[in-house]
């Protein structure tokens, strides 16, 4: 038997006489360590050194997890949330808006989760649900949030934003989009028509002259950031659920103005409304020609290719509902749909020609937009979705009623009208 298997003593009494450990009873990691330093330190130990060494390893690595450990839970507890961010509750991810997805990750907010989660209305609600609050929220991956009676200068969102997978696609969403910092808007547009009629690059021999390109024309657009709103009442009561608050602004409120936004997109007069895209001089036109018995899905495969030939290729096709039905029930002399080969499949993606199809009652019957919407538009937002909750209207006070508001503010600059091209199906005559 080793040294280090006898049983040894942990320490001394104060009159000198050792203290053994209970029989049975592990020793503690300062007891191991201090075990195992004694006999690293004894010149006559005779047991196996690399058995001790390995031991006095695992027990130091031992004690160094155990004084992270220690660290981290003093850091832990040590934690603070910054000012005016409201601490979670017991069973707060029960609530709407609190739930992660499948996978345990948080999503992004929706406009109604970010106010229901807002610290303004937690406000509202201890002061019994008086005065008025406003909480701001942008489409982004990570939603900002900002409360007060004016919102706090946007933050600039370049790109595609994206968009919940649980809510159909919006014309919106294929537009280039971008922050403005005023109310007035100013931008050139590109009026020198198709690239092949001023794109006179080509290849030159050395020491001969240039090829200078052009034609150009550029119109300067001046136009103001238009505002989107609308209300609804809602009682007292139901401001305290959670729930049905959220219903109220994604069901009603935020949907209704992104309904109205697809339709100013596509429609709007420039003037009074936003700049309409199909409303915008030098957007390309095709039309079946005279006789022509081209179906809707043949129709867009050869505006596709006008848009091509204008060198602005097509990335999106806007088209009403009833004609996109006409297009997915299209059948070959089989009886096979055309566009898609498994009507169950709901992971389907809903593409045509390549392009991402965008169906909307915003858009005309008989209709459709074809282009490249990033390449010729911009969408330039002022505010993002604006949710405001008060008790000040009306005589709805005395009415146990509140008013819950969402508003937005933004235009569209159409800088490159030849990226577009407006489809009417029904042949020429």
């Amino acid at each position: 038997m080793s040294n280090f298997a006898r049983i040894r003593p942990i320490g001394r009494r104060r009159d000198g006489r050792p203290i053994y450990p209970i029989k049975g009873g592990a020793p503690t990691l300062l007891e191991q360590r201090d075990e195992i330093a004694r006999l690293l330190a004894d010149d006559s130990y005779d047991g196996d050194i690399n058995e001790l060494l390995q031991r006095a390893d695992t027990v130091a690595a031992a004690i160094e997890q155990a004084n992270q450990r220690d660290a981290r839970l003093r850091a832990l507890r040590s934690a603070t949330l910054p000012a005016g961010d409201p601490q979670p509750q017991p069973g707060q991810r029960n609530q709407p808006g609190m739930q992660p997805d499948d996978q345990g990750r948080e999503h992004p907010l929706t406009v109604a989760e970010a106010f229901i989660r807002s610290k303004a209305l937690e406000t509202f609600r201890g002061n019994g649900k008086r005065g008025q609050f406003s909480v701001e929220h942008r489409a982004a991956p990570t939603g900002t949030v900002t409360t007060g009676t004016q919102p706090q200068q946007n933050t600039r969102v370049p790109g595609i934003i994206p968009q919940n997978p649980d809510f159909p696609l919006l014309v919106a969403g294929l537009l280039d989009r971008q922050t403005s910092d005023g109310t007035t808007l100013e931008y050139m547009r590109d009026t020198s028509g198709p690239q092949s009629t001023w794109n006179k690059a080509a290849v030159v021999a050395e020491g001969a002259d240039k090829p200078k390109s052009g034609p150009f024309s550029f119109d300067l657009i001046t136009t103001t950031l238009k505002t989107v709103a609308h209300w609804v009442p809602i009682t007292r009561q139901a401001a305290d659920d959670n729930g049905q608050l959220m219903g109220y602004i994604n069901g009603r409120l935020t949907y209704g103005l992104d309904y109205k936004l697809d339709r100013e997109i596509l429609t709007g007069n420039g003037t009074t409304e936003m700049q309409g895209i199909l409303t915008t001089p030098g957007i390309g036109t095709y039309q079946p020609g005279v006789g022509s018995t081209d179906v809707k899905l043949i129709t867009v495969r050869k505006a596709k290719t006008q848009g091509e030939l204008a060198m602005y290729p097509p990335t999106a096709v806007v088209l009403n509902p009833m004609d996109w039905q006409d297009i997915e029930l299209d059948e070959d002399d089989n009886g096979q749909f055309r566009v898609i080969a498994n009507v169950t499949d709901p992971g389907a993606a809903t593409r045509l020609w390549g392009l991402t199809v965008v169906t909307t009652v915003a858009m005309a019957a008989g209709t459709a937009l074809l282009g490249g919407f990033r390449t010729g538009a911009t969408l330039w937002e002022r505010q993002g979705v604006t949710i405001l909750m008060t008790d000040s209207h009306a005589d709805y006070f005395t009415a146990n009623t509140l008013v819950i508001l969402a508003e937005r503010r933004a235009n569209v600059a159409v800088h490159t009208p030849q990226a577009f091209v407006k489809i009417t199906f029904a042949a020429a005559t």
